[in-house]
């Protein structure tokens, strides 16, 4: 099997995923930018052959890159990143090189368009939030009048939480209007719930080979746009209404071969004209990795190692886990340069010693989303979880 990994060096741990294909016999093929010898060793160890490009940007450049390795390898089996940034190229050289596996670009609006993504989680009968696309003020008037304020307006096409906006008001409605990028949008009755996710595996037949639920008690939009600290955890154990969801949506969107990151809301109050409180509500889904280390996070939390379940699911279309591991709360705190906390980094690796599992400087590139310094706890209980959050955020009065 000829497998090209896009951007292996980034985040540093993807490494793993290419280390366990070349583990399964896969001949391991690598392209990004980075020059060879900035390569962590490794990911040198794990690939076959890499082949550097000066601008990943540049189609003809990665057109020839993977030109290279068909010609020198045979026919491509996967072309794959991993990456929300490169899921559209990663699509583009499929079809271009006829690689079967992965969706091809007539298919891919559903995984990058927040308008398409309503109509696979209506197929998958799952309740959405009432949307509009907003090109005017009127309509954008009437439909603050149907549904009422606040109301959510975000790229159609977007990663994260960049360039949302939260509004509450008549006022600030008109503000959007004037201020917002010239790209589509798409706006949304605010939806009163907590943020949840139901990631995992696929096989060739889109179903989960593993799974796991992640909690996010503020919301990505809160952090970013108000810069607050990043926390969230993987739970010890996943809510069956969640899987049984999680698995409609995922043969909705025919997602064949993915490590994949489902959002949800649960309502924590009825809503008219959307669900009861506890309903779950579709918000968007991103068919590759949950951002960040949360697969080592995941990894932690489980006792597993999904980058392992995933090249299996690659090289064999199953994967066999054992279900008896030790589960934990697994939380990521990010820190915000700038804050004076309580307890400093010393303090932290005392109190949780082999507990903690990480604790590094994130990527600038996913700072605005998730901090600056973070921590990796594991802990086994809600009690020691609050404890957790309430240590690290503690601030110097």
């Amino acid at each position: 099997m000829n497998f090209i990994f896009i951007s292996p060096d980034f985040p540093k741990t993807y490494y793993h995923f290419c280390e366990e294909l070349l583990n399964n016999g896969v001949t391991v093929l690598g392209i990004a930018s980075t020059p060879y010898e900035y390569l962590p060793n490794e990911l040198k160890r794990s690939l076959t052959e890499y082949y550097r490009v000066s601008n990943m940007e540049d189609y003809n450049e990665m057109f020839k890159a993977v030109a290279y390795f068909s010609f020198k390898y045979g026919k491509i089996d996967f072309i794959e990143s991993n990456n929300e940034y490169w899921l559209e190229q990663d699509a583009r050289l499929r079809s271009d090189f006829n690689v079967s596996t992965g969706k091809k670009m007539e298919e891919i609006n559903f995984f990058k368009s927040k308008e398409a993504m309503k109509e696979c989680y209506k197929k998958a009968n799952v309740k959405v939030a009432r949307f509009i696309i907003p090109t005017t003020f009127e309509k954008g008037k009437d439909f603050a009048f149907d549904v009422g304020y606040p109301l959510v307006a975000k790229p159609d096409n977007g990663v994260g939480a960049y360039n949302t906006f939260k509004i509450n008001n008549e006022d600030e409605l008109l503000s959007f209007y004037k201020h917002k990028p010239d790209i589509k949008y798409i706006m949304e009755e605010f939806v009163p719930g907590d943020l949840i996710s139901y990631d995992g595996v696929t096989n060739g037949d889109c179903e989960p080979i593993f799974s796991s639920n992640e909690v996010f008690p503020t919301p990505v939009m809160n952090i970013v746009n108000e810069n607050k600290d990043c926390f969230y955890y993987s739970n010890k154990e996943m809510p069956q209404d969640l899987e049984e969801v999680g698995k409609r949506v995922l043969k909705a969107f025919d997602a064949k071969y993915r490590y994949f990151h489902l959002e949800f809301f649960r309502l924590n109050k009825d809503k008219e004209g959307l669900g009861k409180k506890g309903d779950i509500i579709g918000l968007e889904v991103n068919m590759r990795c949950p951002g960040g280390y949360t697969p080592d996070i995941i990894n932690y939390s489980k006792s597993v190692n999904t980058y392992k379940i995933w090249a299996d699911s690659m090289t064999f279309n199953k994967c066999s886990i054992n279900n008896s591991n030790e589960t934990f709360y697994c939380a990521y705190y990010g820190r915000r340069d700038g804050i004076e906390y309580l307890h400093d980094d010393f303090e932290i690796k005392e109190k949780y010693g082999s507990s903690l599992k990480m604790a590094e400087r994130l990527p600038d590139i996913f700072s605005k989303a998730m901090g600056n310094d973070f921590y990796v706890i594991n802990v086994s209980t809600l009690d020691e979880l609050n404890e957790l959050y309430d240590f690290l955020s503690m601030r110097k009065k």
